[in-house]
C-alpha cells in the first residue's frame, strides 16, 4: 500500500446556494445579535415623564401582584398623583444633564459600546444593542432593529444577577411578546441568572477592594443591599432571596470576612406588607446607633448605578447613618462599564454565544 492508498477519501464539495432572483425581497441573514437589557427611567423629571414611567413599571403585573379591582384605584387614584412630584426630585438630583438621561440609560449604553468594541474582534457578524424594559429604548423596537440588520440569531442578556419574575421574567415576557409578532422569528437564548458565576464573583470582590482602598477611612462593616421584595413573592416560589444569599456568602467566603463584618439587608420597600428582612434603613440606623462610625455599603444586585443606588444608598441612607450617629459613611458604585464590570457582561456574553460563533 502506497501514501496514495492512505489518504482518506476526498470529501464532496457542499452544492452552491443559487442567488436569489431580482425581484426578491430584502432578507438580509447570518448575523448574530446580542441586547443587552435592564429595567429602565423615565424620559424626564417632570411630573408627566415621571407619571407614565411609574404607570407602566407598576401595571407590570409581574412587578406588583395585588388583584386589579384592588390595585387600579390605589394606582391612578393615589400612586400616580402624589408620586411623580417626589420621584422626579429624586431622579433630578442625579440626572446626566449633559446626556438630559438617567444615569442608568447612560450607562447602559456604555456598557453595549464597550462589549461591540471586544465582540468586533472576535466575530464580525455579532451586532450589540441594547434596551429597557419600562421606557426607550424599548425591547420590541430593538428586537426588530437587529433582525433588520440581518440577525437571525439573538442573545437576550438581562443584566441581573438574581433571578426574580419582576425582573427577569417581565424583560424575557415583553421580548416573547414581540417574538410572537414577527413572521419569521430569529432563533433567541435567555441568559441564565449569573449570581454565583466565580466572574462575577471575583468582579464584586475586586471592585469593592479597590474603592475601599481609596477611601479616606477604613469601614468597620461593609453592608451588602440587595433590592427588596414582597415577602409572599418567596413563599410563592421565587428564588431571588436564595440566590442573594449565596452572592453574599460568596463574597464573604472570597474576602474572608465574618458576617459581623460583612452584613447583608434588602432595600426599596414599597407599600405596608412585610418585605425581605432585614430591611437596610433599619439595619443602617441600628448600626449607627450600636456604635459603629464607619460604613460602607455595596450593591451588587445593580449591574449599573440608577435611583435605588446613587440617590437611595448614597443621599437617603448615607442621611440615615449620620443622624443616627455615624461619621462616616461610602456608597460604592455598582460594576458599571468597569473593567471588572465588562469581564463580567464579556464572559457571559462569549459562554452564552457558544455554538453561534
Amino acid at each position: 500500500m502506497n501514501d496514495t492508498d492512505k489518504r482518506e477519501p476526498p470529501v464532496a464539495a457542499l452544492p452552491q446556494v443559487a442567488a436569489r432572483p431580482a425581484d426578491h425581497p430584502a432578507a438580509p441573514t447570518g448575523r448574530i445579535g446580542v441586547l443587552l437589557l435592564n429595567l429602565g427611567t423615565p424620559e424626564g423629571t417632570d411630573y408627566w415623564s415621571m407619571r407614565r414611567y411609574l404607570k407602566e413599571f407598576l401595571s407590570d403585573r409581574r412587578v406588583i401582584e395585588t388583584p386589579r379591582l384592588i390595585w387600579w384605584p390605589v394606582l391612578n387614584l393615589i400612586i400616580l398623583t402624589k408620586r411623580p412630584g417626589p420621584k422626579g426630585r429624586d431622579y433630578a438630583s442625579i440626572w446626566n444633564d449633559e446626556r438630559d438621561e438617567g444615569p442608568l440609560k447612560t450607562i447602559t449604553r456604555a456598557q453595549a459600546e464597550r462589549l461591540a468594541a471586544d465582540l468586533a474582534a472576535v466575530d464580525g457578524r455579532v451586532v450589540v444593542d441594547w434596551a429597557m424594559r419600562y421606557g426607550f429604548p424599548a425591547i420590541n423596537e430593538r428586537l426588530r432593529a437587529l433582525q433588520a440588520q440581518g440577525c437571525d440569531r439573538i442573545l437576550l442578556l438581562p443584566l441581573y444577577p438574581q433571578y426574580a419574575a419582576a425582573t427577569t421574567a417581565t424583560v424575557c415576557d415583553h421580548a416573547f411578546r414581540a417574538l410572537m409578532k414577527m413572521r419569521w422569528q430569529p432563533a433567541v437564548r435567555a441568559a441564565p441568572p449569573y449570581h454565583d458565576d466565580p466572574v462575577y464573583i471575583d468582579a464584586l470582590v475586586a471592585s469593592l477592594e479597590r474603592h475601599v482602598a481609596a477611601l479616606s477611612f477604613e469601614p468597620e462593616v461593609i453592608l451588602v443591599s440587595f433590592h427588596g421584595m414582597p415577602k409572599s413573592y418567596l413563599l410563592k416560589g421565587d428564588p431571588y432571596h436564595c440566590q442573594c444569599v449565596k452572592t453574599w456568602r460568596l463574597m464573604g467566603e472570597a474576602m474572608g470576612l465574618p458576617e459581623d463584618r460583612l452584613r447583608m439587608s434588602f432595600q426599596s420597600r414599597f407599600g405596608k406588607g412585610e418585605w425581605l428582612t432585614p430591611y437596610t434603613d433599619e439595619t443602617v440606623k441600628a448600626l449607627a446607633r450600636s456604635g459603629v462610625k464607619r460604613l460602607a455599603v455595596v450593591t451588587p444586585g445593580f449591574a449599573a448605578d440608577c435611583l435605588e443606588t446613587l440617590e437611595e444608598i448614597g443621599v437617603e441612607n448615607a442621611g440615615y447613618f449620620t443622624d443616627n450617629g455615624g461619621e462616616h459613611f461610602a456608597a460604592i458604585p455598582c460594576l458599571n462599564d468597569s473593567d471588572e464590570g465588562m469581564a463580567v457582561i464579556r464572559h457571559l456574553t462569549l459562554r452564552e454565544l457558544q455554538g453561534w460563533l
